[in-house]
């Protein structure tokens, strides 16, 4: 029986208490399976890197910081983009909670190795250059953050969802494909409806292709706090998790980090 402690009001579980040996058992079983894990990981990121990339031929127009810029523009010179779809809606004052979590990861270091392996990497959204560069300020981030208001950037990369501009996607489902499947949450709301997401671009010359985007939990393998928390006992500390009871005050599933 797991041993548990009290905190609060609520009392959780802790892991089971074990010798030494038997712990080392224990983790050297795991341990295959987490090379296992490694192993199916390096093929699927071979089958990332093996999709073909589809030309961008759309003249996306942006606002950052020195003005009016090219989706080429955002690659400041590198060969490689990797932009982050971050949910700000024009009217709203700061950013979405969830989205700026998942920026706090952001580190200048993070950027510096991505710059050295030819990589940018940058921010993108609806609200107006204004309002993105004062909650920019108020976090203390530096990277790069660019306004599409008023470009179809956000629609056609289905991070922004309105039927008026375009049939409803997100994560490569249809409406119609998120109700069958029990997630129509994700395109539930009034609309135009904000969503997260990740997208890669590679530029040859003149011309940019787009080679990958993902969403929705896609964007865990991004964001480092959880991948951390993952090596822990206590692991994430939401209440999905198994086993049960691991956290006093089991959280939602929302990873916006709050207090």
């Amino acid at each position: 029986m797991s041993p548990a402690t009290t905190a609060g009001l609520h009392t959780m579980t802790l892991p089971r208490i074990a010798g030494r040996d038997e712990w080392l058992a224990a983790r050297t079983e795991l341990l295959e399976q987490e090379k296992r894990l490694t192993r199916e990981r390096d093929a699927l990121n071979t089958r990332r890197r093996e999709l073909p990339m589809v030309e961008i031929v759309k003249p996306y127009r942006f606002e950052g910081p020195d003005g009016p810029a090219s989706l080429a523009d955002l690659f400041e010179g590198r060969r490689q983009l990797i932009v982050g779809h971050f949910m700000f809606k024009p009217e709203w004052e700061d950013g979405c909670p969830s989205c700026t979590a998942g920026a706090d990861n952001v580190a200048e270091g993070t950027r510096r190795q991505l710059e050295m392996r030819d990589t940018t990497l940058a921010y993108v959204s609806r609200a107006p250059l204004g309002k993105l560069e004062r909650y920019k300020a108020k976090r203390g981030w530096t990277f790069p953050w660019y306004s599409s208001f008023g470009s179809d950037f956000n629609y056609d990369f289905h991070v922004t969802h309105d039927e008026d501009v375009a049939p409803l996607e997100y994560n490569y489902r249809s409406q119609a494909d998120h109700e069958a499947a029990g997630t129509g949450y994700y395109l539930a709301g009034d609309q135009p409806i904000e969503s997260p997401g990740l997208s890669a671009f590679l530029r040859d010359g003149d011309d940019v292709f787009h080679t990958y985007s993902n969403f929705a939990r896609g964007g865990e393998m991004t964001g480092g706090s959880y991948y951390f928390l993952d090596l822990t006992a206590l692991g994430r500390q939401e209440e999905w998790e198994e086993p049960k009871g691991r956290a006093a005050d089991p959280r939602g599933a929302t990873p916006d980090f709050a207090a």
